[in-house]
């Protein structure tokens, strides 16, 4: 079956309206005054996908919620069609829950954002069985434990995905059949890998803690690089007392890698995905684990890997950044979510604010930029997706 004749077969007319450095805050402020909050999406936490699964869980939820996929969007290059990212289901991890993609129609009309969801295709290993999100199913030669959190699209339609548990990164085609899996250095791996909880009691001295492997990816414009970031440190780099990610920059056709160290604001905080602006620079999203009104950091910062060290050789980064530390990626505000002039923040807003892509450019030249929202598979919690206008002048690169 062709893409084209999965995407006519899965067709539907659901459709929800809208309704280390640090730079100097006078840039961030210009930046803030020319990005836009174009609307908003929300779309019910009980609404069902197009995988045509019937049956329940093993939680009792429905195997065909249309819930998680917040955790990842990137925009197909074709019209206003997006690819949304299911992360490993609802539970923890403790259902088998089947791995898949959504596509999505997101427009942008009128002031207002609506977004149409037009099929649903599953993750599949090579011998066509069935990735799932259960956190026991990591034994044998060929595991089919995935815990999608990253997404992005190569030149020739191929789809690269960023897995939590290993932490590793897949390559699979239009349809979601798995075609190999890229290298990945073993310092980002546990030596003992078990189910989550037992995971913290298994005698694990490097490699990253548990859930908390690759949540961002990015590929970069010309399709030929991708670049992983770990939501919080490794093991081995002061895990939850440490302030430095590491960033996995991958060459895809020689599978050459560099590492470079991504400072945190502070310890304790996530980052939860990243995408492209240029070869050297990207956007990441930083946030803390509060939610509604408790939320402080929910936030987009801009990334410059020019002259950062490549710490590929350091078996441990420093607790944080300082005179005795790597040069660090530079990092500065780009985007505050939860500042007043967007009017987001409040008592509904979300924790896990987690995708992050950009569209085609509006009709005035400005960026689309799109932020999504992970649910966890609740079905009292809605999915949130946000369209902000970027300016021009809010991208410039900055000097060195």
């Amino acid at each position: 079956m062709t893409r084209s004749t999965c995407l006519i077969l899965c067709a539907t007319l659901c459709v929800w309206p809208c309704g280390c450095e640090v730079r100097p805050e006078s840039r961030a402020a210009a930046a803030a005054n020319s990005i836009e909050l174009l609307g908003s999406c929300s779309i019910g936490g009980e609404t069902l996908d197009r995988s045509g699964l019937e049956g329940l869980l093993e939680d009792g939820t429905p195997r065909a919620r249309l819930g998680g996929f917040g955790s990842a969007l990137a925009w197909t290059g074709h019209g206003t069609l997006y690819l949304a990212l299911c992360d490993r289901g609802p539970g923890d991890g403790s259902t088998t829950f089947p791995d898949r993609f959504d596509e999505f129609d997101i427009r942008v009309e009128a002031g207002k954002l609506a977004a149409t969801l037009r099929s649903t295709c599953m993750l599949v290993d090579p011998l066509g069985r069935a990735f799932v999100g259960d956190r026991r199913a990591f034994e044998g030669e060929s595991p089919l434990r995935l815990d999608p959190e990253g997404l992005r699209i190569g030149r020739a339609g191929n789809l690269y995905v960023s897995d939590e548990y290993g932490p590793s990164l897949l390559e699979f085609d239009a349809l979601g059949h798995c075609l190999r899996r890229l290298p990945v250095p073993g310092k980002f791996s546990v030596p003992h890998p078990a189910a989550d909880k037992e995971e913290q009691l298994a005698d694990n001295t490097h490699g990253r803690r548990s859930n908390k492997g690759f949540e961002g990816l990015a590929i970069t414009p010309d399709g030929g690089t991708l670049y992983a970031l770990l939501q919080s440190p490794l093991i081995q780099d002061h895990g939850r007392d440490g302030r430095l990610c590491r960033m996995l920059e991958l060459t895809i056709a020689s599978g050459k890698t560099h590492e470079f160290a991504v400072p945190l604001e502070r310890a304790g905080l996530s980052f939860t995905e990243l995408v492209a602006i240029d070869a050297r620079r990207f956007l990441a999203l930083e946030r803390d684990s509060e939610t509604g009104s408790k939320s402080v950091v929910k936030r987009v910062i801009e990334l410059d890997i020019r002259g950062a060290s490549d710490v590929s050789a350091l078996e441990s980064l420093p607790a944080l950044a300082d005179e005795h530390a790597p040069v660090c990626v530079a990092r500065r505000p780009f985007l505050d979510l939860l500042d007043p002039s967007f009017g987001l923040a409040g008592a509904q807003f979300p924790e896990k604010v987690e995708g992050l892509a950009f569209g085609p450019d509006l009709p005035d030249g400005r960026r689309l930029l799109l932020i999504s929202s992970d649910n966890d598979f609740k079905s009292g919690a809605p999915s949130w997706i946000w369209a902000f206008a970027v300016s021009p002048a809010a991208l410039i690169e900055p000097q060195r």
